[in-house]
């Protein structure tokens, strides 16, 4: 069996901008805390929730470090280094790596795309020659790209490769690539919604949006299914299934930094153009789901 990252709720962190949307590193240090003192099982760094798209190459590698260094060990720390150029992959997420991440999260190649046969050799190519665990991060709707259980399959071979975060929103896709990947292949939730589903078909855990803002109670979700209390489980999802699906009114990030800044974990609602703040009609709908959980 394959090395295991971590088990349970890893948050795909938010980036927090100033009102000029220059990287707000003090918030950013206490959302690094906020997340660990909520009981979160592993952070991503530079992930599509960190709006990793439209930061430089310095900053994606100084966020980086960044958090590395604030969360000091207490719990893994995956970096998002993927690109639709392999090599700028390479050299990114080496540095990753000498920075110390405990592991990379690479999104399948966006705009250009590529064949599965690409998939197959692009990410071999990254895993070999950086040679550290890779989580691939599977999200056609995003990127046009969508990959196959077979290609899983074949992917799976490589000691490197050792989990995915899926959210191509097939479950029955998914039910197939976990049986034919078996133990070769550890399958994250890359929908919250989706969570609970597929920790029940073997899943390891989520790497979740929402913990951005509830991260005990996404942690307790994937905790309980990993005891088997599904009853237990059923309930959670079911009482938070509405702010879930909530937080995707928009474009992500931009409803759930709209309900972190609501709640007082950040400072402004400023994602980084083209993505900007939600219509009034978006807010308002939120605004009643916060306030239904009584976050706000």
């Amino acid at each position: 069996m394959k090395q295991v990252l971590f088990t349970g709720a890893a948050t795909a962190l938010v980036t927090p901008f100033d009102d000029h949307r220059n990287i707000s590193w003090d918030e950013l240090e206490k959302l690094v805390e906020f997340q660990i003192e909520g009981g979160i099982d592993a952070i991503v760094a530079c992930g599509t929730t960190g709006e990793s798209a439209t930061m430089t190459a310095e900053e994606h590698t100084q966020v980086i470090k960044f958090i590395i260094e604030k969360v000091k060990g207490r719990v893994p720390v995956i970096a998002g280094t993927g690109s639709n150029d392999t090599h700028f992959c390479v050299e990114l997420s080496k540095e990753a790596k000498g920075l110390g991440a405990d592991g990379l999260l690479l999104v399948t190649p966006y705009y250009n795309k590529t064949s599965q046969k690409g998939l197959i050799e692009s990410f071999n190519y990254v895993a070999d020659q950086v040679k550290m665990p890779c989580i691939l991060y599977n999200v056609p709707s995003r990127t046009g790209c969508n990959i196959q259980p077979a290609t899983y399959q074949e992917l799976s071979k490589n000691p490197y490769i050792v989990a995915v975060k899926e959210a191509n929103g097939d479950i029955s896709a998914t039910a197939r690539t976990a049986a034919l990947c078996g133990d070769d292949l550890t399958i994250y939730s890359g929908e919250d919604n989706q969570t609970l589903p597929i920790m029940a078909l073997g899943g390891k855990g989520v790497i979740s949006v929402f913990s951005n803002a509830l991260p005990g109670k996404m942690h307790e979700l994937a905790d309980y299914m990993l005891k088997g209390d599904l009853e237990a489980a059923r309930k959670l999802d079911l009482e938070y299934l509405d702010l879930m699906d909530g937080f995707f009114l928009d474009v992500n990030p931009i409803p759930i930094k709209e309900a972190m800044w609501q709640m007082g974990l950040i400072k402004t609602n400023q994602c980084r153009m083209p993505l900007t703040t939600m219509t009034d009609e978006g807010k308002a709908k939120l605004t009643a789901l916060l306030k239904k959980h009584r976050l706000v």
